[in-house]
């Protein structure tokens, strides 16, 4: 299968994952703005039939590609990334905890969000 084309819908906090014009997978998050800039990804979701293709690890990969590009930090809450990350440190940077607690506290403040 060919890698999926993704785009980022930042208003709808979804970077999303497209093969043959559907979405066929997608990583919600939130921009947080302080105590730093960091995209926070708090779940990944990929559609039972295309699990396996190495969709979710290519929206990870994107994900922290969009934050390099964009001067900032990941801040995953997502089981998925922090599982990505620990397995490539070379291309997803640690975020510090209290940035971590700043995402977490976001979420509480924010329930129904995402």
């Amino acid at each position: 299968m060919s890698e999926p084309e993704i785009r980022d819908d930042r208003a709808a906090g979804r970077l999303e994952a497209f093969q043959g014009g559907e979405v066929v997978g997608h990583i919600a998050y939130f921009a947080l703005d302080a105590p730093a800039r960091a995209l926070v990804p708090v779940h990944t979701i990929v559609e039972p039939a295309h699990e396996g293709q190495g969709i979710a690890g290519s929206l990870a990969r994107e994900l922290y590609g969009m934050a390099a590009r964009e001067g900032v930090v990941v801040a995953p809450l997502c089981p998925y990334v922090v599982r990505w990350a620990e397995r490539h440190p070379d291309e997803a940077p640690a975020a510090g905890p209290e940035l971590l607690e700043a995402a977490k506290g976001w979420l509480r403040a924010h329930p129904g969000r995402l």
